[in-house]
């Protein structure tokens, strides 16, 4: 029906997305897969279990922010931009500048708030290929 890859309609797909996305990084070794009981019922978990690859995401992610910050959407790289949409989306970005002392915390907070409140549909149309990027954030601030 074309819903599958419709951005306006991410909430619907998010649970089928999710469990592919772990399928995928326990095959590649970077999370494991537990079961765990919650009083009524048990519950398939992904714990991490390559902590080293964590750690690299999360000072890729502070140093995108803080050393090579571009106020220009259009000039950052793509799979940065991705990746602090979705950081923002599965509500990590506070754990992910928890580490940093607090001028540094709170500039970090700042520019991915700044990043992250411009108007993803005017920002598609400026920089082509990332119309996709700005579409699904459009989608997670709407849900």
């Amino acid at each position: 029906s074309g819903e599958t890859w419709n951005p306006f309609k991410l909430q619907y797909q998010l649970r089928n997305v999710r469990e592919r996305l772990a399928k995928a990084l326990v095959e590649k070794g970077i999370l494991t897969t537990e079961k765990q009981n919650f009083l009524l019922f048990d519950m398939t978990t992904h714990p991490v279990s390559n902590a080293s690859e964590k750690q690299r995401l999360v000072k890729k992610l502070q140093e995108s922010v803080l050393e090579r910050w571009v106020k220009d959407p259009q000039r950052m790289e793509r799979r940065t931009l991705a990746l602090l949409g979705l950081a923002h989306a599965s509500d990590v970005l506070e754990n992910v500048f928890a580490s940093l002392a607090d001028d540094r915390y709170d500039l970090a907070m700042n520019r991915t708030k700044d990043l992250l409140d411009m108007d993803p549909e005017v920002e598609a149309a400026k920089a082509k290929g990332t119309e996709m990027i700005w579409a699904v954030l459009a989608a997670f601030n709407k849900s």
